[in-house]
């Protein structure tokens, strides 16, 4: 096993300048850190993490749970917030809970015995007890997709989803498509929640109160829009547009639109959100809500290094603007030339 002294010796200087090196506690002259590097290099020589993190009482180590990490929204977060960690010299240690609230708490305890230096928690569904434990446990923390929680060291960054829901139904109200049916998350998600609230006001604004059978809950899964899509299907008459409040679910829901006999978007037009990169290779194209999905994962990711590194405090809320992205799932228009 190569050890400090080995590389010291190698190089030429104290064992205590190799340490300096290693772990940047302190300036080095440039041609003496340059012997060291090569020491190292030569000599195959690899710090030992943890030993280090008992020392310094860090690990230069980032835990993030997240619901499912196959979700194309949760992978391009993660990308955002791994890209942002790996410049700046942190690994990020990646738990996947399935949902389960019993997960959570498994793995949140497990990444505090790993020493991690702080968190950053995405799940569609946190129960009391995990958000319980998230605020007593004394680790910086970064939460997306939720609602800020008690807790003096916890921060959320999200997009706007009530803003986003509003450009949505704006965006079929401009074309003529009044008959507006909503596929939701489930009522307890904070997103979901939201995306509901800024449906339902800009339908209010436009003096139009929609039917309680025209909102339907579902998964946020494609298979969930599956099902409510075919769910709305037994009913006449049949919406003229649907706003789907991800991706996957407008996926899905076109998906059952079409074995129906329905033509997109001239029998249903469906507006999405997220802007998932297979919505655009669909036919036709999903017009849908972008979020800054890869920018949301980069400014947690920020957040939490500069509180660990410069000492910081977390900001409470960081929200970030959605747009309207416009492409062929929603049809020109319904107006007459009357009217």
């Amino acid at each position: 096993m190569i050890r400090l002294k080995d590389v010291a010796r190698q190089s030429g200087v104290s064992v205590t300048t190799v340490s300096h090196v290693v772990n940047g506690t302190r300036r080095v002259a440039p041609d003496t850190e340059d012997r060291v590097q090569r020491a190292i290099a030569e000599l195959g020589y690899r710090p030992d993490s943890i030993a280090r993190a008992l020392k310094s009482n860090r690990s230069r180590t980032i835990g993030m749970i997240v619901t499912a990490a196959n979700n194309p929204f949760f992978a391009e977060v993660i990308r955002g917030v791994e890209d942002h960690c790996f410049a700046q010299g942190y690994s990020l240690m990646l738990c996947n809970t399935g949902d389960a609230d019993a997960r959570q708490l498994t793995y949140l305890q497990a990444l505090r015995d790993k020493r991690v230096d702080g968190l950053i928690v995405m799940t569609a569904h946190s129960g009391p007890d995990f958000l319980e434990a998230l605020a007593r446990q004394p680790l910086p923390t970064v939460l997306m997709d939720a609602a800020p929680p008690d807790g003096d060291d916890i921060a959320v960054v999200n997009d706007d989803s009530r803003l986003g829901a509003c450009l949505a139904i704006g965006h079929l109200l401009e074309r003529g498509l009044e008959d507006i049916a909503l596929l939701t998350g489930p009522v307890a998600h904070p997103r979901s929640a939201e995306r509901l609230a800024g449906a339902l006001a800009a339908l209010d604004a436009a003096g139009i109160r929609p039917d309680a059978s025209r909102i339907v809950a579902t998964n946020l899964l494609a298979d969930g829009g599956y099902d409510a899509m075919r769910h709305l299907l037994k009913r006449r008459p049949y919406p003229q547009a649907l706003f789907a409040f991800n991706d996957l679910v407008a996926i899905g829901a076109m998906r059952a639109a079409r074995e129906h006999g329905l033509t997109l978007p001239d029998d249903l037009s469906v507006v999405g959100y997220d802007d998932i990169e297979l919505g655009r290779y669909l036919s036709p194209a999903l017009t849908t809500v972008q979020q800054p999905i890869y920018e949301i994962g980069t400014m947690a990711s920020i957040q939490l290094i500069e509180r660990l590194e410069h000492r910081r405090p977390l900001r409470r809320l960081l929200q970030l603007a959605p747009r309207l992205v416009v492409r062929e799932s929603v049809r020109e228009s319904v107006r007459t030339a009357d009217g």
